[in-house]
């Protein structure tokens, strides 16, 4: 039987480009499929997303008893562009029927788009511990199928690939299966992150929306502090931190919108990971951290210097 198990992959970055990518272009950019239309939504911000893309696998699935369980299907993947200055790519499988042991034609996993069946029997904690330790080489590898996208989209002639400040690319390894709602985000290291989802109810599209939509967040907020770090603010003197700091407040301060584009059944997932690791807390705390160092340079600029006169 179906087990209602989604795995998926979001890496996360900063378009390289020297300003934001306009719409038109955005919507160039994000046209993948030929006949199939990119979408576009300018509300709470704008966001393009392009058609899904199916990638065929056929290989042993990451188990964390290390058992050896091929599985076919397709994997489902799309890219995110938020503001025309962050791209996404998401890539995500559902965990189909478990087979007999046998193989099926391919006509049969190309009608389940997205699925992936596993051929004999393998639990689904056992799939998702696997996964979210890491394949294996060999092994189903959706950060792959993720990185290619993005790669592919970043050469493309749309871009001058003159990105106003250096960054790194983040990703979140996350789960979702029928259960007692809860959710369990890690910070594994600099740029990993896993996400374990239990929901009464587990929907393809808004789970895989929400994990993109927590995915751009903890990149904005791991970006932040990155470059508050290299600009020396609080150990450096003078104007140069905040020449330093500039691109974050011309490109990435209003993009800070957490859960505005989140289904309501998962809204109170994200009051979850509010509470901790509190994501808000930590963004409004850098973000005060900056004004409060832009005004007072302002206000050092402002006051006029006095020589010393004699009386």
């Amino acid at each position: 039987m179906s087990s209602g198990l989604m795995l998926g992959e979001v890496r996360t970055g900063l378009l390289q480009h020297s300003v934001e990518l306009p719409r038109p272009a955005a919507l160039q950019l994000l046209h993948l499929r030929h006949g199939e239309r990119v979408r576009s939504s300018t509300r709470p911000n704008h966001q393009v997303h392009s058609a899904d893309l199916l990638t065929g696998v056929d290989c042993p699935l990451p188990t964390g008893s290390r058992r050896a369980v091929r599985g076919v299907g397709t994997a489902q993947a799309r890219a995110v562009l938020t503001e025309g200055r962050v791209l996404q790519a998401s890539v995500r499988v559902r965990i189909g029927e478990r087979g007999a042991g046998l193989r099926l034609p391919w006509g049969h996993y190309l009608a389940r788009p997205g699925t992936v069946e596993p051929i004999g029997p393998v639990g689904d904690d056992d799939l998702v511990a696997g996964f979210l330790d890491g394949a294996s080489a060999g092994q189903l590898d959706l950060g792959g199928i993720a990185e290619r996208l993005l790669t592919d989209l970043q050469v493309r002639s749309q871009l001058d690939r003159r990105a106003p400040f250096r960054s790194r690319r983040t990703r979140l390894l996350w789960s979702a299966q029928v259960g007692t709602p809860a959710a369990h985000f890690t910070i594994e290291d600099g740029t990993l992150r896993t996400l374990r989802l239990t929901l009464e109810r587990v929907d393809p599209v808004s789970v895989a929306a929400f994990c993109e939509d927590l995915a751009l967040h903890d990149w904005l907020l791991t970006t932040l502090v990155q470059l508050i770090d290299r600009s020396g603010l609080g150990s450096t003197p003078g104007a140069e931190p905040v020449l330093r700091l500039r691109p974050a407040v011309n490109h990435l301060l209003h993009l800070w919108m957490p859960g505005a584009r989140v289904d309501r059944g998962l809204a109170r997932v994200w009051g979850n990971l509010e509470t901790s690791p509190g994501f808000t807390r930590q963004w409004a705390a850098a973000v005060q951290r900056i004004r409060d160092h832009l005004a007072l340079q302002a206000v050092g600029l402002s006051v006029p210097s006095h020589q010393g006169t004699d009386h």
